[in-house]
């Protein structure tokens, strides 16, 4: 499987010939594996490892500090060892994953309390122990925001579609920024059978924005022929993918990929990673009807956006309620 590198320089360049060589070649990227690495894309360069230095700080934290902060899947604010199992939200049964998070995002009410009380929760922050990591965290979430709608647009674009098709219902949308540590094996231990650093799963939302760090216990993905292979790394570009949302949306054109995130390898007991993934999705209330032939090859029944999703959500909380 192929996961190509996409520079995204000339689509904001503005040419019509750049924008539709660029729409192109991701609409090749998601057709085929699902996964593309792009570069161009503004994000400034020691940002990210702004985010890193202040999240090892909190994660470097005693558990009972950190555990102020703790909170169920779903929640904002640490999600502990054991919280989550990724593979449940594909029927795997695997033991839950070695990590742990912190999770914050989307948090303006729209004024409908069903609505806000889960998809719009305040955000909670370590200003305690890590007040550096808010506005860090902040200034990432507002350049996914903007660098996610912007690849909707490519998106439309590649499909022949209205620009504004997916950014029509973007206008309020649900987020989620999870700063994941994978801690070392020395840290967790053994892993053991079938456990991962994430279990095997697919994405649930629009687009997913993942800037990680390479890894001998690190990303792979499914290909069409069944195999596990691992992602390939660049150290300028975001690794991006689309969740199965947006398969569902464009009618299963585009593959909402399996991947997962290998377990500490025995032979770098010492190795941690940090990993900031940014997961897009739609207004909460907005109704996913799978687009028609030509560009759509599977009509999926249609679906509300957050009630398709909290359902994803809680099949991966351990110990939660259904």
């Amino acid at each position: 499987m192929t996961v190509p590198l996409v520079d995204l320089t000339p689509w904001f360049d503005g040419s019509d010939a750049g924008r539709a060589a660029v729409a192109s070649r991701v609409d090749d990227a998601l057709r085929e594996s699902g996964f593309l690495l792009v570069t161009g894309h503004g994000v400034p360069e020691g940002l990210p490892e702004a985010v890193r230095t202040h999240a090892r700080r909190f994660f470097g934290l005693a558990g009972e500090r950190k555990a102020r902060y703790a909170v169920p899947v779903g929640g904002r604010g640490w999600l502990p060892p054991g919280a989550e199992t990724n593979a449940h939200s594909e029927g795997t049964e695997t033991p839950p994953d070695l990590k742990e998070s912190y999770s914050v995002g989307a948090d303006q009410p729209t004024g409908d309390p069903e609505i806000d009380g889960f998809w719009f929760q305040p955000n909670v922050w370590p200003d305690d122990d890590v007040p550096e990591l808010r506005a860090a965290a902040i200034e990432y979430m507002t350049r996914m925001r903007a660098l996610s709608d912007e690849l909707l647009r490519v998106c439309a674009v590649a499909l022949g579609l209205a620009v504004e098709h997916f950014t029509d219902h973007t206008g309020a949308p649900t987020y989620t920024f999870n700063i994941n540590w994978y801690p070392p094996r020395t840290h967790v231990g053994t892993p053991g059978e079938n456990q991962f650093r994430i279990g095997p799963h697919t994405d649930f939302g629009t687009v997913t924005l993942l800037d990680r760090e390479p890894g001998a216990g690190g990303l792979q993905v499914f290909t069409k022929d069944g195999e596990w292979v691992d992602a390939p790394y660049e150290p300028s570009a975001l690794t991006v993918n689309i969740g199965d949302l947006m398969a569902r949306w464009t009618g299963d054109r585009w593959r909402s990929c399996r991947h997962r995130v290998l377990p500490p390898p025995a032979s770098a007991p010492d190795e941690e990673l940090m990993s900031l993934v940014w997961f897009y999705e739609t207004d909460p209330h907005a109704r996913i009807s799978s687009l028609a032939p030509p560009i759509g090859r599977r009509d999926h029944p249609p679906v509300t956006a957050h009630e398709y999703l909290l359902e994803k959500i809680r099949s991966i909380g351990v110990g939660q309620p259904d």
